[in-house]
């Protein structure tokens, strides 16, 4: 029995140069099958499967194949519809993609790794704000990973991960407000910022340890990383210090601020790394609008991340080229879907398209196979997911902007709608808050203009 997220994965063996693994989950192996009985296998993530008959001379009456769907029965109370029927597939897809991974945990993946990685679980989250409102996967994935990792190790062995850990707890306590629930991380959160403030040497400059981690196509590029980590730290710092001052924690709050004003007067060169440089838009340490028009819109959708992706989206946003994000979700998350792709992937680039087979076919002779022939670091060839959450956020990316909902103080009592349509016609959808959902409904005019009309839970104030 072969499960594959591809055909091509389903059809090949173990090993060889496609790299067929059975690590994580096992999906290829060899069973006894009952006689008058049946039998159930397969914990793994998979849209294909290959029966190979191993006894020979023989032959089996099979009477029925069925596939189990493993998820947790959600209710999807987010929701976005607009004038292009290609943005309402990729924001379904990545709405589907997360639950996929809602399993005991928040998982990366749902075939590999199927394992708790804090940088993930931030583009997760908030794809998961925008669908599902505040489920309680996200804290106790955060305290799993938290009680995992006794200070001063860093969480999952990455630096960056433990200040991704800091931003999800900003992130959850801006969504739920939940003071009670913050106030349990105290005893960790302020030790771990202080071991972050620690992390700057004499000339401003990060010094954060290995492993030294943005994402993989940059994994190589040191001056990228090294801007990335201090931009990521300027933004988890400026975080912790809000945290901090829920908590009531002066001191902590203060050296959190003062190590992110020392950060602020060095400012790096992220070169043309989209990925660094949609950090340092985001933390304020250089013009988004001129980072955009340098770096981030420089070759459309090309030298993105399915995990940056949404930073680089975050960011051009933030200069203002609405249309240049809509453009580039349409060309680089749009591919994957054209390729056949149900959910996305661990990781994408538009280069590996030329000549590609989609996934759920055979591979043609003359044709690449888009999940065998490509991939880098740990995911090469077939041990690439194609299920991979931390891809995405483009969902979470319209609900915001192109629905323009966004929440101005902790829980959502106060909101502001500001829908940015691009060159679409009209947009629609919810966006749940604990209060309610709120209802929003966009159409574009005969002079250009934005007429917008919503309906909001008791007790939620539009500004």
């Amino acid at each position: 029995v072969r499960f594959g997220e591809s055909v091509s994965e389903a059809m090949s063996d173990l090993g060889g140069a496609r790299n067929a693994t059975n690590d994580h989950a096992v999906r290829d192996q060899s069973v006894l099958a009952p006689w008058l009985g049946t039998l159930e296998l397969g914990h793994t993530g998979f849209r294909f499967v290959r029966l190979d008959l191993e006894d020979k001379g023989r032959a089996i009456p099979l009477v029925g194949l069925r596939a189990v769907s493993l998820m947790r029965d959600l209710e999807y109370r987010g929701s976005f519809r607009c004038s292009d029927e290609r943005l309402n597939r990729i924001w379904q897809t990545g709405a589907y993609t997360v639950h996929l991974n809602m399993q005991d945990y928040l998982w990366d993946g749902i075939k590999r790794d199927r394992l708790v990685w804090v940088g993930d679980m931030h583009p997760e989250t908030k794809t998961i704000f925008a669908v599902f409102g505040g489920h309680d996967i996200v804290p106790r994935s955060l305290d799993l990973i938290r009680d995992e990792t006794p200070l001063p190790k860093w969480m999952n062995g990455i630096s960056s991960y433990s200040m991704w850990w800091v931003l999800l707890h900003h992130e959850w306590y801006r969504y739920t407000a939940d003071r009670a629930y913050l106030r349990q991380q105290g005893e960790y959160l302020v030790p771990l910022l202080q071991q972050l403030c620690a992390c700057i040497d004499k000339q401003n400059r990060e010094k954060l340890p290995e492993v030294r981690f943005l994402d993989w196509p940059s994994r190589a590029d040191k001056q990228a990383t090294h801007a990335g980590l201090h931009a990521l730290l300027v933004l988890t710092l400026d975080a912790g210090a809000k945290l901090c001052g829920v908590l009531q924690e002066r001191d902590a709050a203060r050296q959190c601020r003062e190590t992110a004003s020392r950060l602020r007067q060095y400012t790096p060169d992220p070169g043309p790394s989209k990925q660094a440089a949609a950090l340092m838009a985001l933390a304020g340490l250089r013009d988004a609008r001129g980072l955009n028009e340098q770096v981030l819109a420089v070759g459309g959708a090309a030298r993105m991340s399915t995990f940056y992706g949404y930073y680089v989206l975050q960011a051009r946003a933030q200069a203002g080229d609405i249309q240049g994000c809509l453009d580039c979700i349409r060309t680089y998350w749009g591919a994957m879907l054209d390729l056949g792709a149900t959910s996305f992937w661990e990781d994408f680039d538009l280069a590996w398209t030329e000549n590609a087979a989609g996934i759920d076919e055979l591979v043609p002779p003359g044709k690449k196979d888009i999940h065998g022939d490509f991939g880098n670091y740990c995911y090469q060839g077939f041990r690439h997911s194609l299920c991979h959450g931390w891809a995405s956020g483009p969902t979470a990316w319209l609900s915001e902007h192109v629905l323009g909902i966004r929440l101005l103080d902790p829980g959502g009592r106060k909101i502001r709608i500001a829908p940015q349509l691009g060159d679409l016609d009209w947009a629609e959808g919810t966006f749940p808050l604990g209060q309610g959902l709120v209802r929003v409904w966009h159409r574009r005019q005969a002079d250009a203009t934005v007429k917008s009309e919503y309906t909001v839970p008791d007790g939620v104030e539009v500004e």
